[in-house]
Order: structure tokens, then sequence, then C-alpha cells
């Protein structure tokens, strides 16, 4: 498999290069990582289907991956929590090396090829789950064996990857291929391929969560007030629905918890 990611940059003597062509060549590349997530919404829009018909049922979403791509999902998965009011185990992200591999690299952690499923079980996964490995070479250990189990045991899987025809693509029952090319130094997926990933897991996420009704209008109604930012943007929000006064929302607002929850108590005995 000819991995395009793995290209030679179109740019060479980087070392050479004033800082401010550096910059500048790196967003060029940027700027065609959308193009490329465009390029993929059909696809996408099946994973999201299937991750939202699952999860309707209480399924859990996991997402599996090493590296950058395993460091991706955690990151997306911890934001689900406060962002959409779901419970922690509702989107799990399990990255090849465990916890500590977030922050310190764990040598050879992504060739090994049954770790990923070994995860899966500790969380119990069944049927009712879904899992998508995140890998932008495709060719990931870690994430083919864990999508080849999860498909023995009847589980619903999909992929984010950035190069066509890759093992991990062939493994997923819904494969995303983002194909983002070359990077700007060769071979460095966290910056092209990585923000693809980004983009699509947000797009996932979302869209899910808005499926499942955790958006009410625009507005993030479930969202956990976990500071005072969030405190005082739900207290608008408790506002406008309700038409109370700031100290009268605030009030209202912290003793319900979130913002549906007070808009709801609100509305019933108005």
């Amino acid at each position: 498999m000819e991995k395009t990611t793995e290209k030679d940059s179109y740019y060479s003597n980087l070392e050479q290069m004033p800082v401010s062509e550096i910059l500048r060549y790196i967003n060029k590349e940027d700027h065609t990582v959308a193009d490329a997530v465009k390029n993929a919404i059909p696809q996408i829009e099946k994973l999201v289907a299937a991750v939202t018909e699952k999860m309707k049922k209480n399924g859990r979403l996991f997402y599996i991956g090493a590296g950058t791509s395993g460091r991706l999902g955690v990151v997306d998965a911890s934001e689900c929590p406060p962002t959409f009011g779901v419970p922690y185990d509702r989107v799990v992200g399990l990255i090849a090396g465990g916890d500590s591999a977030i922050r310190k690299a764990v040598e050879f952690a992504e060739d090994d090829i049954e770790q990923a499923w070994k995860d899966l079980l500790a969380h119990r996964i069944s049927e009712k789950d879904v899992v998508v490995g995140i890998a932008a070479s495709g060719t990931t250990p870690y994430v083919i064996g864990g999508l080849r189990k999860a498909n023995q045991y009847n589980i619903v899987t999909g992929c984010i990857v950035c190069n066509t025809g890759s093992p991990v693509a062939a493994e997923a029952q819904y494969p995303v291929e983002v194909i983002t090319g070359p990077e700007f130094v060769t071979g460095s997926t966290r910056m092209k391929a990585g923000t693809a990933q980004k983009l699509v897991l947000n797009m996932l996420s979302t869209a899910v969560m808005i499926q499942l009704g955790r958006i009410k209008g625009n507005k993030m109604v479930d969202m956990q007030l976990t500071n005072n930012k969030l405190v005082d943007r739900g207290t608008r929000m408790v506002m406008n629905y309700t038409g109370l006064g700031e100290q009268e929302a605030e009030d209202l607002l912290l003793k319900y918890g979130s913002v549906r929850k007070a808009v709801e108590v609100y509305m019933q005995f108005k």
C-alpha cells in the first residue's frame, strides 16, 4: 500500500527557510485539509447514522488509536461530558500504551495487535456499542486488531484514516478516508492528518449528540457548570428562555444544575 501521508514534502531545505516562509507554507498546506474533509462527508454521514442508532439504544462509542490519533480520540471523548452532559462512560477514548501514553510515547505499544481488544474487554464491550479506529496511516496494528475482533463479535465498526485502501479501512464497516497528502515535514502526521482527524471527530460527536437531543436550538443546554464562564453562559441562556432577571436566572440554574432542567422547571410552574 502506498501511503500518501509518507510521501516526501513538497518543500525542501526547511532548516534554511525564514520563519515567515515556514509559517506561510504550513498555512498553505492547512488550507487543503477542509476540502479533504468535505470530500469525505458522505462517509462521515453513514458513520454518524450508525453511531446514533446504537447510542439511542444506550450503546457506547469507543475510539481506539495510537500516538496522535489516540490522543485525539481521548480528547474528543473527554470533551463530550462537559459539553453535552452525557455520562463519562458513553464516549470512551482508548490509546495504545494506556493513559500514560497521552503525555509520553510508549515504545512499540501501537504494534501489539491484541492489546486493543483487551482494552475494550476491560470496558465490557458488547454488541450494543460502536468501535471507531483512528489511524492516519491506516496500518496501525493496535487499531487493526481491535476492529477485527469487534467485527468477529458483531460490534459495529468505523474508522478515520488518511490514506486510501488501508488495512484499517478494510476492517471497518463504516470507513472514513480523508486524503490529506504529504505533510509539510515528511511523515509528520500530527500536522495535516491530525487536523483532519480532529475535524472529523468534531463532526462525528457533535452530529451524534444533536441527534440524541443534547442541543436545543443551537445551545449546549446540558453542559456541565464547571467554571464561572460556563455559569455565566448558562445564566444568559436561562434568561433568554424564561425572561427572568440575571440573579433569578443564575439562582435557578445553580439550583437545578443545567440550563435544560432549570428551564423545564420554570416552565412547569410558570
